[in-house]
């Protein structure tokens, strides 16, 4: 029992096609944080950049439908065409800041993990909507750390706030006072002094929580013993199924030697330990080896060479350097040129085929 609870628990480090599989089912390491400090710096940069002018084209379009609100028309289409107009322009007003906010949350994504497909995060599941899954959540480490994070955030940028408003605090008296175009200067600095804090503060936060949720979602994905051992199975085939195709292959690859000894013009032997069959006519560059076996590979060999007629030669130590030097199929090396062909020689003239 302890074996196979030692050979279940999740101990081995993912393999890249587990994280593969991950991603591919939408399993990332997101934090939510990473997004969050996008979307605050560029809200930043859209306040520091387009503040301006997009709250003066808006006020410019104000003012001028209020200056001419007596000339409007409030029939059907008048009204309709006027609220196109004022859609519009206020659109254009607000559309690279909402298009910068857009690219900042999804860069907030991208830089975390590569773009991901996946309808399986979509997809309906009961322990979505299981109780006790839900109270399992609920109470668990993700969830007891978001909420000491999000207290530990809302702290911070507290103490931040109050360290940065405070000293203006004498300005705040003042601004019911101010005209509307200083009060809203006024608001734009300060707006921007709290939001270089926040985006500073929230960077390192973001930072950690990355790390602390790519630690967990590693976790997630390490693989007991067995799971390593069928990956590996699946990957790379199963060893016994390895073996009997190469058991298969050797079997396939032995009849076709078997059937090219008849074609042989001698088997050259040790006598009972090793045989190779050579071929060779007239035209041929130099003999080829057909068939060689050791042992009973070997006696099989002699003994289809004795059923077809195929002359059987001992040479020993012939035999022995042939079987080692040559492949079935490829022509002998030519430093056995010479014994090679005093032994075809012999075997020719003793079948009447050698002339003059």
């Amino acid at each position: 029992m302890a074996e196979q609870a030692d050979d279940t628990e999740k101990t081995e480090d993912p393999s890249l096609k587990r994280l593969e599989e991950a991603l591919k089912h939408g399993d990332v390491a997101k934090s939510q944080e990473v997004n969050a400090w996008f979307v605050t710096a560029a809200s930043a940069l859209i306040l520091l950049s387009f503040s301006a002018s997009a709250a003066g084209e808006l006020r410019s379009l104000m003012r001028n439908l209020v200056a001419n609100a007596y000339q409007v028309s409030f029939d059907g289409g008048a009204l309709a065409g006027l609220l196109r107009q004022v859609g519009i322009r206020a659109i254009a007003a607000v559309a690279i800041p909402v298009l910068l906010l857009a690219l900042a949350a999804i860069c907030g994504n991208m830089i975390q993990h590569r773009l991901v497909w996946s309808l399986d995060v979509l997809m309906p599941k009961l322990n979505r909507i299981s109780p006790m899954a839900g109270m399992k959540r609920l109470f668990s480490k993700q969830a007891l750390a978001n909420f000491l994070k999000g207290l530990l955030k809302l702290a911070i940028v507290s103490a931040v706030f109050v360290a940065l408003m405070w000293p203006e605090r004498r300005r705040f008296e003042e601004l019911v006072t101010l005209d509307l175009e200083v009060l809203l200067a006024i608001t734009r600095t300060l707006a921007l002094k709290l939001f270089g804090a926040v985006v500073a503060i929230l960077a390192v936060i973001a930072a950690a929580d990355y790390l602390f949720q790519y630690r967990q979602w590693f976790e997630r994905q390490k693989m007991s013993l067995r799971e390593v051992k069928e990956e590996f199975k699946q990957s790379d085939g199963d060893p016994k199924i390895k073996a009997k195709i190469r058991q298969l292959r050797a079997n396939r690859a032995k009849r076709r030697m078997m059937a090219s000894v008849p074609k042989a013009t001698v088997v050259i032997t040790n006598p009972t330990h090793y045989a190779v069959a050579l071929q060779y006519e007239r035209g041929m560059s130099a003999p080829v080896c057909v068939a060689k076996g050791v042992d009973s590979l070997a006696l099989k060999i002699r003994e289809v060479a004795g059923q077809h007629d195929v002359a059987v030669v001992e040479n020993p130590p012939l035999a022995r350097t042939l079987y080692a030097a040559v492949e079935i199929d490829r022509e002998i090396p030519a430093e056995h040129y010479k014994a090679v062909a005093e032994v075809i020689g012999y075997v020719m003239r003793l079948n009447g085929t050698l002339r003059g």
